[in-house]
Formats: structure tokens, sequence, C-alpha cells
């Protein structure tokens, strides 16, 4: 092959990278924020971004950080938010993006097995329909205010009396609407 040639395969492969680099789902700005120490809770957000023709799924989610890891969502029954865990996931559309944000969809950590502090990088692995397993890093961030867009809601007012996380079973949740998230 002659110097051209070289010279022109070269450039091939480089546009054809970003296409290979962008299948799947990826996931941006991950961040966590927790509710004291060990054996005590945390929310998960981030963005996910959908690179396939077809929908997929957010089914799962596990973490070496917690007891229980789950995807929940917020329900207003008359201008009183419940937690929900949504057992069917979230639908990320073809070609699209959904956000977990506070106030709306997120990960919930249950029964944290260490203490973790602001810039500690905490490891997640989501399972989606399509794309498989995808594993995350989020960053602690106590501090980070809420994005806007996130259903108006800021969860430093959420009041989770009532919600126990520290044994925190699935009893004390209130399941109804939940399969209409």
């Amino acid at each position: 092959m002659n110097r051209l040639q070289t010279a022109v395969a070269a450039f091939a492969a480089l546009i054809a990278l970003p296409a290979f680099a962008h299948d799947g789902v990826h996931i941006h700005n991950a961040y966590a924020r927790v509710i004291g120490g060990i054996g005590a809770s945390g929310a998960v957000f981030f963005e996910i971004e959908n690179h396939q023709d077809v929908a997929d799924r957010l089914i799962a989610v596990s973490s070496p950080i917690a007891e229980k890891a789950e995807l929940h969502s917020h329900l207003d029954q008359g201008g009183v938010m419940k937690m929900l865990h949504v057992q069917d996931g979230f639908i990320v559309p073809a070609l699209g993006f959904l956000e977990l944000a506070r106030g709306g969809d997120h990960v919930m950590l249950m029964g944290l097995k260490a203490e973790v502090k602001n810039g500690d990088v905490i490891e997640l692995t989501l399972t989606f329909e399509q794309a498989g397993e995808v594993q995350v890093q989020a960053v602690i961030d106590n501090n980070r205010k809420p994005e806007s867009g996130a259903m108006g809601h800021d969860m430093e007012g959420h009041n989770m009396e009532g919600h126990d996380m520290s044994g925190h079973d699935m009893d004390g949740h209130d399941m109804e609407g939940a399969a209409q998230q």
C-alpha cells in the first residue's frame, strides 16, 4: 500500500470512528446525593442518551455501595409527593434522551455499606433491555442545586417521613399508580 492509500484509509477510519463510538446508550452528568452515613440512603441522577434506532428500557440497577438499588419515581397524590419503585423500568426513546432528575425518575440507593462524602465516586451497573449492562460512575455532590425542568421539585424540601430507608422493604411503598409511570 502506498502512502496515499494509507492516508486515505486512515482518514476513512477516523471518519467512521464517531459512528461506532455512538452506538447504544450513553450516560451523562451522573451525580448522587446521600442522606446520612452507613445504612442510610441516597439517590442518583443522570441523563441517558439513546443512539439506537429503537427505544430501549432501563430495567435494573445495582451498586456495590448499597444493599439495594432500585428505579424510583415520584407521584403527586393531591399535593403530596409519594416515592414509588418502578418495577417496569424507564423507557428511553429511540434516538432520544431520558433525564433522571430530582423530583422525578431517579435511582434510589438503600442501605449504604460505606460512609461517602462530597467528591467520592460510586459505581453503578445499569441494565437495559437492548443495550445490556452499562457501567457508570457518579460523583457524590450534596451541594448541587436542582436542575431546571426536574418537574419543578427540589428533594431538599421532600418529606422523607414514613419512608424508612434503613431497612427499606417494599411493603411500605404505595405501589398504586406505579404502573402508570
